[in-house]
């Protein structure tokens, strides 16, 4: 049994939207699941490709919400995880992106100091 595979995603309009690929002519069960609870009303459409399917998944309101808010996609037949996608809203991404933005800056504060040495060292 061919287990399919999740390639391109995007998240526009409220709605997560994914290509799923198999090798079977017929479309492919999907679930996704926030919190262990499935998600209602995916739909799985064919695409122009033979084998690609496009997926879409209305992200509830309920999951809308503050903090980071996982869902999972799988395969209903198998039960295998084909992909994931997250939201992350309110402090938690004002937190995550200035803890990034400093660790890049240390990054790029060594990278100055041994550009420097080099050059001091090379001339």
């Amino acid at each position: 049994m061919a287990i399919p595979t999740l390639g391109e995603t995007q998240l526009l309009n409220g709605t997560w939207q994914g290509i799923v690929e198999t090798t079977k002519t017929t479309a492919p069960h999907i679930d996704v699941y926030h919190l262990d609870t499935p998600i209602t009303k995916v739909v799985v459409a064919p695409t122009d490709i033979a084998g690609r399917w496009a997926v879409s998944v209305p992200i509830p309101k309920s999951a809308i919400t503050e903090g980071v808010q996982s869902f999972i996609v799988c395969d209903a037949q198998t039960g295998t995880k084909l992909g994931d996608f997250t939201l992350l809203a309110g402090d938690v991404v004002g937190h995550d992106i200035r803890v990034e933005l400093q660790l890049l800056r240390a990054e790029l504060d060594m990278l100055k100091r041994a550009f420097r040495r080099h050059c001091v060292e090379t001339t």
